[in-house]
This record gives structure tokens, C-alpha cells and sequence, in this order.
């Protein structure tokens, strides 16, 4: 178990939400989930209150905590993805169902979190020793929404 753990505020979806991201990751699962006793004054008897899952062997903890806060860009979860098609596949999935994208591989998903979906080829670029080509493969991604690698390939390439 790692010693630090996430803890995301949802309202009142915190068990959808788990079941969703496990579904998209390997090595992710949903653990312990925490209803709430009969006598609690605040939720009704049976609501989920807590939800621990993990995703891609990270941990985390999903807490019914009401409408009081809000996931915001501060805090963004960043996919290291193999090639186009895994980034194609999160994107969509992420975006799906009221989900929105922004730019450089950024999106919201429909619980309002934040994600960046990148190709590991864009730091293989970015960090390439030739500053020309890692400057040209900057300004094109700049210039996206989804990360293409395609694109990305024919900007570094010159």
C-alpha cells in the first residue's frame, strides 16, 4: 500500500466513478466500499460513503463529500500511453457521456476530473538533444487538442 493516498470528493458518485476509471486501466480494481450505518444523521442508511480503488496499481480513495467542492485544472492526472491507440481509446472514453476536451491533451471527464493523455513518444520528443526538433514538436502539440502522434512525428521530423 503506498504511503500516500488520493482522496477525491464527489457528490454522491464516488462508486460510478471508481467503477469507471478501473474499467479503462490494467492492474486497477475496485476495493472496500464504506456504507453509511443506520444511525448516521447526515446520509441515508446503506449510502456509499467512501469507495478505495486503485488504478494502474495507484491508489485511491473516493469520498461522498456533497456539492460543497469541486474538481478543478489544479489538480489533472497525467496517462502515460503506449501509442495513438491507447490515447485514442482513454480520450474517447474520457470524454464520452458530458466529458469535455481542452488543449495539449487535456480533457474533463463527466465527474469534472482533470486528465492529460499523452503519448510517451511526446517526452521522447520534447527532451530529443536537437533543440530544433523538440522546439517544432512543442509548438505542434501546443497547437492540439488530442495529441496526434502522427503529426507530432512530422513537426519533430522537420
Amino acid at each position: 500500500m503506498s504511503k500516500i493516498t488520493p482522496c477525491l470528493w464527489f457528490d454522491g458518485n464516488a462508486e460510478e466513478a471508481a467503477n469507471f476509471y478501473v474499467s479503462l486501466l490494467p492492474d486497477s480494481r475496485v476495493g472496500t466500499v464504506s456504507r453509511s450505518p443506520a444511525d448516521n444523521p447526515s446520509t441515508p442508511a446503506g449510502a456509499v460513503l467512501l469507495v478505495d480503488f486503485t488504478l494502474a496499481g495507484q491508489n485511491f480513495t473516493g469520498l461522498n463529500g456533497g456539492p460543497q467542492f469541486k474538481f478543478t485544472e489544479a489538480i489533472s492526472f497525467v496517462i502515460d500511453c503506449e501509442d495513438q491507440a491507447e490515447v485514442d481509446r482513454l480520450w474517447e472514453a474520457l470524454i464520452a457521456n458530458g466529458g469535455s476536451p481542452s488543449q495539449c491533451g487535456w480533457l474533463k471527464d463527466r465527474f469534472g476530473m482533470s486528465w492529460q493523455i499523452v503519448p510517451r513518444q511526446l517526452g521522447e520528443m520534447l527532451g530529443d538533444p536537437d533543440p530544433e526538433k523538440s522546439r517544432r514538436a512543442m509548438e505542434a502539440m501546443l497547437e492540439m487538442t488530442k495529441i496526434d502522434v502522427a503529426d507530432l512525428r512530422r513537426a519533430f521530423e522537420g
